[in-house]
């Protein structure tokens, strides 16, 4: 098991933590421990590309249906003084 130690608690958290940990009949320890564990216990969720997010922020809104135009081929190269 790894060791951790946390500094610089506000005092208001130090004395939640505190009054929490007695009223679950433990240690503050212990009762950090399982407020981390909890917290952690669910998988993040995986990030979406910039357009997928984009799609669910305005999905409810509706669809919107573009043309399917065709591509042109594309320009030739400039030269120069050749």
């Amino acid at each position: 098991m790894a060791v951790m130690t946390i500094r610089n608690i506000d005092e208001t958290i130090k004395a939640r933590l505190r009054l929490r940990a007695a009223m679950h009949g433990r240690s503050m320890e212990d009762e950090a421990r399982d407020i981390l564990r909890s917290a952690l216990s669910t998988e993040l969720p995986q990030p979406h590309s910039l357009g997928q997010s984009i799609h669910d922020r305005f999905a409810a809104l509706g669809g919107v249906d573009l043309l399917d135009l065709p591509r042109e081929p594309a320009r030739e190269p400039i030269t120069f003084g050749e």
